[in-house]
Order: C-alpha cells, then structure tokens, then sequence
C-alpha cells in the first residue's frame, strides 16, 4: 500500500545514500548502526525497496526477480555469526518488472536466482530488523558511463510515489588498501569526501559525474564500483536539497557519509 500524507495524496518516498562500510556492521553496535535505525525511524514506511550496491557490480543493467532472495555472504575472514546470519525479507517479481518496463533506455533483465549482497542486507537489517518490506536489487551496470548511470535513478524516480524508497549503497571514499584502524582520517580522504559533500550541496551534478577528474579519485576509489551508487541515487534525487545524517571517515580511507534527500 502507498504511503498517505495528512492531506490524504500520495506521499513522494525519500532517497537514500548509505556509506555500508564493513559487513561488521550488521552485528556490532556502533554510531553508523545507530545512524541508519535514525534514519529509518524519520521515513514512511516504504512499500518497498530498491537498492543499487556496489556488490553488484556487473556488465548489463539487471533486477532481482524472486519471491524469496537468499542472503549472500560475499566476504571472507570474518566471524563465523557474520557467515550464518540471514536476512529473509521477501523480494517483489511485480516491482522488478515495473522497473524492466520503466527503463526504456537500456536493455534490463530479470534476474531469477540473485539474493541480496551485503551492501543491501547489512543496512537493511538495521533499518528494518524485522525483514517484512520487500526488497529487489538493481546491478550497476559497469559498461554505462556515470552520466547514463545517473540518468537511470532519474528514470527510476517515478517509483518514489507508488512508496518504494530507493537506496544506494557504497562509499563516497573506499579505499581498503590503505585502512589504517589507527589512523584518523587521511588529508586526501578528508578533501574528496568535502568535494562530493560541497558538490551535492550546491547540486553541482556535473561535478559529482566527471568525479574521475577530481585529483584524489584513483587513491580515493583504487576500484571504482563504491561510488555509482551514489549517482544511481543522485539522480532519482535530482534538484532535492540533501542533508547527511551521518558524516564519519573510518579507519583513514573509508568514508562513512549517508546521504537523504527528502
């Protein structure tokens, strides 16, 4: 059911960037769990929701398209309560083929055997422990250029007034190479994420898309696929004024930064 306001219209479901960090935090209690159940607590309840990680990072624009998405535990070297913890919200076949049809610009799939990766579960399970809103995934389509990546959360941004509440999931700085626990924030690290924060302040789009540009990218995104889920969000948020609701860089080189635009 779609969310109402009090004046009884459809209400335009918020956008969200989380900053996932490490799988540990679906486990542990810290300020960067405590910052998604806040901003949880602030939303309507979602009819559903659509969520672009970076974990799924591929070379065609797919969508999850199963009644019942597994829990994939696609890391390694961490406590066996990570590895067995399951996140068994159902998924939204319906949903997923309104989003086939509501990509008219790239050939989208349907994908019929992909759980949620933990860049989904791991956030969601705390904004939403009880697993009762249904969840599908969007690929980051690696072959597109960040332009047409953030034209797709435009075209996606329809999918707000029927009360799904859309979601990428990366980091604005991830670089774990260089993680250092204890470090405090790198000089660089510091500066790339005060652009892209200044730049979606004075919603300077074209910044944030020719980001490669910046000085710092390549230490700040050694693989790229931490930061077009902020663009797939940027531009189902287009012309939104942001806040940030959590602002933290983690060991050195990992940008915690949550973005909301409601």
């Amino acid at each position: 059911m779609v969310q109402k306001n009090s004046g009884g219209l459809s209400q335009k479901m918020p956008v969200l960037f989380l900053g996932h960090g490490s799988p540990l935090n679906a486990i542990e209690n810290n300020e960067f769990e405590k910052g998604w159940v806040k901003i949880a607590s602030e939303l309507p309840r979602p009819r559903a929701v659509l969520c672009v990680s970076a974990h799924w990072y591929t070379e065609k624009t797919s969508v999850t398209n199963i009644k019942a998405p597994g829990t994939i535990h696609d890391f390694y070297g961490f406590p066996e309560e990570l590895n067995i913890l399951e996140y068994n919200a159902p998924g939204a076949p319906e949903l997923a083929k309104q989003i086939k049809e509501i990509l008219q610009s790239v050939k989208t799939g349907l994908d019929n055997t992909r759980g949620l990766d933990h860049g989904t579960w791991v956030v969601l399970r705390r904004m939403y422990p009880k697993a009762d809103i249904p969840v599908v995934q969007l690929a980051i389509d690696s072959t597109l250029s960040p332009k047409r990546q953030f034209e797709l959360g435009r075209e996606l941004a329809v999918l707000r007034k029927k009360g799904v509440l859309i979601i990428g999931s990366g980091n604005v700085v991830h670089n774990l190479m260089l993680m250092d626990m204890d470090s405090g924030p790198f000089s660089w690290a510091v500066e790339f994420d005060s652009f892209v924060k200044q730049s979606l302040v004075n919603g300077d789009t074209r910044a944030l898309i020719n980001i490669e540009k910046h000085r710092d990218f390549s230490r700040a995104h050694p693989t790229t696929e931490h930061y077009p889920p902020l663009l797939y969000a940027l531009g189902a948020a287009e012309g939104e004024k942001p806040y940030f609701s959590v602002e933290k860089i983690f060991a050195g080189s990992l940008s915690m930064r949550c973005v909301v635009w409601k």
